[in-house]
C-alpha cells in the first residue's frame, strides 16, 4: 500500500495482547511516527460496540457523514485502547478513509486516556 495517511482504514493482522498472530482485521490510522521508516500509530476497529468504553472509544454509524467513506460494512467502533505500531509495508489493502475531525477526536481521546486528563 503506497502514501498511507491519518485517517485511512486498513487491513492487516493486529497482534493479540499475548503477541499471537491476530486474524486479518481493520485498524485506524492514527498518526505517522517521526522516524524515517513508515511506521503508524493504529487503533483497532471492531463491530463489537457493546465492547466500547463511554468516552474513551468512537462509535462510527451507518448514519454519520463519512461512513459510507470508510468502507467499513456495519457500525463500528475505533477501540482507542488498543493500539499497535505498525510497519507501512504489512497493511494489505485500504478500506476507506474517514474524516479528519474524527481522526482529530481519536488522537485527543487517545492522549486523555494516556495521560489521565
Amino acid at each position: 500500500m503506497a502514501l498511507a495517511s491519518a485517517g485511512d482504514i486498513v487491513l492487516f493482522r493486529l497482534p493479540q495482547t499475548d503477541q499471537t498472530v491476530g486474524k486479518l482485521r481493520p485498524a485506524l490510522l492514527v498518526t505517522a511516527l517521526p522516524t524515517k521508516y513508515d511506521d503508524w500509530l493504529v487503533c483497532m476497529v471492531s463491530s463489537q460496540i457493546h465492547q466500547a468504553i463511554p468516552n474513551v472509544d468512537i462509535l462510527i454509524d451507518t448514519f454519520d457523514t463519512d461512513f459510507a467513506s470508510s468502507g467499513l460494512k456495519s457500525t463500528s467502533i475505533f477501540r482507542t485502547t488498543r493500539l499497535a505500531i505498525a510497519a507501512e509495508h504489512i497493511f494489505v489493502g485500504k478500506l476507506g478513509t474517514i474524516s479528519q475531525s474524527r481522526v482529530e477526536d481519536a488522537r485527543s481521546r487517545i492522549a486523555s486516556w494516556i495521560t489521565g486528563k
